[in-house]
Parts: C-alpha cells; sequence; structure tokens
C-alpha cells in the first residue's frame, strides 16, 4: 500500500505566501498536503517536477459561471489556466434568488450584462430553485473540473423582492429594504461569500435596458451591506460608475464599507476616455481609506480589458449594419461568400450601425481602434497597426480596410480592441495598478463574455508578461506573484483551506514548465447548450493541475476528473 496518494518530487516550490522558493516533494493524502519538503514514502501516482515551479492552484474571483456550472462540469476556459477555485456571482447579476415569472429578466440581464446568449441559458438552465440557499444546493448536487464558490447578486435580489418596479427603476420601501436585507444575510449564511453590485451605465439587457440594480441609491447599497453584518461576514464587490467622478464613486463605497463593516473591493481601470488621473485619484482614496483602517481593495487587471471582434463573434465593424443582419446567424463559411460580393461590400460600406441599445453601437464603432491579431496573442501591440492608422497608411478609408481584414483567414481573422489600461498606448498605469499594496489581479470574467472578451487567461499572461519576460525595472518577483494569484485573494474572501501549500490545506496545486508557459490566439468553439459559441484561450505550459489532490489537467489535456465540488463559506 502507498504512503501517499500522490507525490511531486523534486519541484521548486513557491508556498503562496511570497517567500523564497526551495526545491522539494509534497504528499498528499486524501485531498489534503500531507508532507513537504523531503518525503521518502512512495505514492500511488507520483509527478516528476524537476525543472518545473510548484504553486497552489490559482483562485480567481472575478467569474460569471453561475450558468455555466449548471449545464456544465469544466470551467474552462478559466480551469485551462492554472485556476483551481472560482467565485462567480460579481457584477450583481446571476440567477438567485428568482422566482418563475422573473427568470426571462434575469436571463435578458445576464444575456447583456456578460454575453452570455438567451438560447444558451433558455436551454441549459434546470431553474431546479428559487431561492439562493435552493440554488447553492443545487450547485452542491454537481461534479466539476475545479471549486466553485458563489457571491449573491444585487439586481437578482431586487427583482425577487421588487417584482417589475426592480426593472422600472422604482426606489424601494423601507419593506423592500428590509427585505433584501435579509435576503442577503439568509444567502450568506447559506454558504455564499459576499454580496455583488454593479453601477456601471454600460451593464444593459441587449435591448438596452439598464441592469436593476444601476440606479439604486445609497440606503438600498447600505441594505445589502448591513446584510452582511447581520451574517457576520461576506464581502462586497461593486462595480463603480465607469462615468462618474472616481473620488465621489470611492467616498460612496467608503460610505457603505465605513456602514457594514465588513471587506469591500471594487474594479478599477484607467478608462479611454474621461478624466486621465480618474484612477490614480482612486488609488489615492484607497490608501487613504485603509489607513484608516478600513479594508477596501481594488481589482485590478494585468493586461488592457478590451474587446475581441470578428465575423464569428459578437460584435465586429459590420454587425449592426442593415445588410449585415440577414447573414448574421449563417455558418461563418456562408457569411464570408456573401461578404466577398462585391454588391454586398458597396451595400454594407455604405451604411452605418443601428440598434436600441446605444451602447451596442457605441461598441461597434470602437472597432476603429482595434488591432488585427495574428498567430501570437499580442496584448500589447503598436499604435502604427491600429485599423484607422493602418488604414490611413495605405490611403484607405477605415471601414474598407476593416472589411479587408476581417475576410483574412476565411473569416477567422479575430480584432483587438484595448479599450481600458491603454489609454497612453503602453502599460504604465497597469503596472502603478498592479504595484499598489491594496490592489489583486482580478476582472477575468471567465464564464462571461462569450463572443466579445476572452480574459480567463489573466494568470498565464500575468506570469508571463509580468514576470517571466518583464524588463528589469517593471518585473514582479515571482514570489510575489505566486502570492497574487494564490494567498492573496484567498484571504480577500475567506478560502481559509487553500491558496497556499501549507500541510493540511486542501491540495489544489499546479506544476507549471515556466519557460515554456506560451498563451495561444483565441479562437472561437461551439460546445454550448442548442450549439451555442463561445472564445476559448489555449496555454503550453501547464504539466499538471491538480484539485483536491486529483489531477484534472495533465499538459493542458483534461484527465476527465470531476473532483471540484461546491465551496460554502462558513464550511
Amino acid at each position: 500500500m502507498s504512503d501517499y496518494d500522490l507525490v511531486i518530487r523534486n519541484g521548486l516550490i513557491f508556498d503562496g505566501t511570497g517567500g523564497e522558493p526551495f526545491t522539494g516533494d509534497i504528499g498528499v493524502k486524501d485531498g489534503r498536503i500531507a508532507a513537504i519538503g523531503e518525503v521518502s514514502g512512495a505514492g500511488a501516482e507520483e509527478i516528476e517536477a524537476a525543472g518545473r515551479i510548484v504553486t497552489p492552484g490559482f483562485i480567481d474571483l472575478h467569474t460569471h459561471y453561475d450558468g455555466q456550472a449548471m449545464w456544465e462540469s469544466r470551467m474552462s476556459p478559466s480551469s485551462n489556466h492554472g485556476v483551481t477555485t472560482v467565485l462567480m456571482g460579481n457584477c450583481g447579476v446571476g440567477f438567485a434568488p428568482c422566482k418563475p415569472e422573473q427568470r426571462d429578466l434575469l436571463v435578458a440581464v445576464m444575456e447583456g450584462v456578460e454575453d452570455v446568449p438567451e438560447v444558451v441559458m433558455t436551454e441549459g438552465l434546470p431553474w431546479n430553485w428559487e431561492t439562493f440557499p435552493e440554488y447553492l444546493d443545487a450547485l452542491e448536487a454537481r461534479q466539476f473540473d475545479i471549486d466553485v464558490a458563489a457571491q449573491v447578486p444585487h439586481s437578482a435580489v431586487r427583482v425577487y423582492v421588487m417584482g417589475e418596479r426592480a426593472a422600472a427603476e422604482e426606489a424601494p420601501t423601507d419593506e423592500d429594504l428590509a427585505r433584501m436585507r435579509a435576503l442577503t444575510a439568509e444567502a450568506i449564511r447559506a454558504g455564499a461569500f459576499g454580496v455583488s453590485t454593479s453601477r456601471n451605465i454600460m451593464h444593459r439587457t441587449k435591448a438596452g435596458e439598464p441592469a436593476p440594480s444601476l440606479f439604486s441609491a445609497e440606503a438600498e447599497l447600505k441594505a445589502l451591506g448591513r446584510g452582511l453584518t447581520d451574517a457576520g461576514r461576506g464581502v462586497y464587490q461593486i462595480i463603480p460608475s465607469v462615468n462618474g467622478d472616481a473620488v465621489q464613486e470611492f467616498d460612496l463605497m467608503e460610505r457603505v464599507a465605513e456602514d457594514c463593516g465588513r471587506p469591500l473591493s471594487y474594479t478599477l481601470l484607467q478608462f479611454p476616455m474621461g478624466d486621465p488621473d480618474g484612477w490614480r485619484n482612486s488609488l489615492k482614496a484607497l490608501s487613504a481609506a485603509n489607513d484608516r483602517g478600513l479594508e477596501i481593495r481594488a481589482q485590478v487587471a494585468p493586461r488592457p480589458v478590451g474587446m475581441l471582434y470578428g465575423l464569428d463573434l459578437t460584435f465586429h465593424p459590420f454587425a449592426l449594419h442593415p445588410s449585415f443582419r440577414p447573414i448574421a446567424d449563417l455558418p461563418l463559411d456562408q457569411k464570408v461568400a456573401a461578404m466577398r460580393d462585391p454588391a454586398m461590400r458597396a451595400r454594407l460600406l455604405s451604411e452605418q450601425p443601428e440598434d436600441t441599445n446605444t451602447t451596442s453601437v457605441k461598441t461597434v464603432l470602437a472597432c476603429r481602434f482595434a488591432y488585427p491579431m495574428l498567430s501570437t496573442a499580442d496584448y500589447e501591440p503598436d499604435l502604427s497597426q491600429r485599423l484607422d492608422n493602418r488604414a490611413a497608411a495605405l490611403g484607405l478609408s477605415y471601414e474598407e480596410y476593416a472589411y479587408d481584414v476581417l475576410l483574412e483567414d476565411e473569416g477567422r481573422r479575430i480584432l483587438y480592441q484595448p479599450g481600458a489600461n491603454f489609454r497612453d498606448a503602453n502599460f504604465e498605469a497597469i503596472s502603478t495598478m498592479l504595484n499598489h499594496p491594496h490592489t489583486m489581479v482580478g476582472l477575468a470574467d471567465g464564464g462571461a463574455h462569450y463572443g466579445m472578451i476572452c480574459d480567463a487567461s489573466f494568470p498565464t499572461f500575468y506570469l508571463t508578461r509580468w514576470v517571466r519576460d518583464a524588463a528589469d525595472h517593471e518585473r514582479i518577483p515571482l514570489p510575489r506573484a505566486i502570492a497574487a494569484l494564490t494567498s492573496e485573494p484567498a484571504d480577500a474572501v475567506g478560502f481559509s483551506d487553500r491558496g497556499r501549500l501549507r500541510i493540511g490545506a486542501k491540495a489544489d496545486i499546479n506544476v507549471i514548465d515556466l519557460d515554456a508557459l506560451q498563451l495561444h490566439t483565441p479562437s472561437m468553439v461551439r460546445d454550448l447548450p442548442a450549439g451555442g459559441k463561445r472564445l476559448w484561450q489555449a496555454a503550453d505550459g501547464y504539466a499538471a493541475t491538480i484539485v483536491g489532490g486529483v489531477v484534472t489537467y495533465a499538459d493542458g489535456q483534461h484527465t476527465g476528473a470531476l473532483p471540484g465540488r461546491l465551496v460554502r463559506a462558513g464550511a
């Protein structure tokens, strides 16, 4: 009989605390780390890790697998990038609590805010719950390739309490607020890790209606926070207004955090428009708040947060043109054939985008600031290669040049528009945000934006761009980078049994060939319910990903194992 279920041999071990690495072994027994250092006993399974780094499994605090976890066992693409635990229910959107007559509204909100096709949710969601505790029970009955945890979403709570009044932007009554507070506390006591909300004006249904949470007054935000207070635990996650004053937005979040006495995290980006110093002012306010004893963190992205465009994606320069709509749902090869017709080209080039959702129109128009993504996933493009600049250099209109680029590679060409964090066409703002003492890596959005964004690869990008390949003056030390992906997010929300390699901890582990770590260009796959499609991004260099002592991915390939389960706060 073997001494251990699994032994990892001779790896360079980073324990997740930020301390210096050491070469050694790890022994795993019954899903827990049983030995670290020199392990003399044999394992039923052994992994040779010489020349590779061994880390805790990565923890992603900003995902939207709320629906995917109900129709799929693999939380990809996150699980293909070393992530072993995800927290979903961000941005105030989700599917519980929900009465039967409210399902269509929550689906419409998720479709618009997170770009999950309505038909996918209609076919994929079993709706075997109404309350949030029942939703957690439904998740607990399922098996995954990684662990999942949830937050309770504000929009769902608001709709559950107020019905049609919630979407009509009516103010809640005192009774409504008391009910929202109670529902939040109920969700936390059942195992939710927090509550989330959004004030981002871009968060709308596909038809252009604002998400129910968007215009909630301070009293309502505080009511949710007091639900955390009543339960005695939980974090508050907020997407601030993108067009509001950064300091005023922070002051509001600070008052909410003070009122509930719970940790709060918020999204921080350098926006391409508006106040160029907004993000800096927010960081200053963040430092001051923490100096006063508040526990507030900003979630920041390690690369530009932008849109992907293409003929097989949700948006491209001609997606909302009247002449394109009849061919929008055709197979890609038929769309390409139709667009190669000179008459179709002439019509599309003469039209403008039209839609009831002004955000969608703005998204299409912003494609002029995109860059062709070729054989490698380049997230730091040269300004001269931007579509509008390249078109001008060739003596073409932007529309003419974009039309030709879209048809390259039989219509599979993807265009990358780095909207946020690239205002100055460099990474200086990102570097400053990443190195602030009160920020953490976040915003990967796995499980959402199936046809627009593919940022679940953040961990791989972070380890390559900011660690292995960075210039000396901006390189983040590897021990600190590993902590940013493991112990820091674990501590931020209360994952007490993971995020560190120590005896007794849950055996969530990565074995990584750092030299071979590489991102592939995103591509489109069709593996969703009802034949739905989503963006996918593979990576090389992950020799093994282990969840609860079970190897789930070997050399990037799923082993078929599904040891992942629901994680309940306080369990």
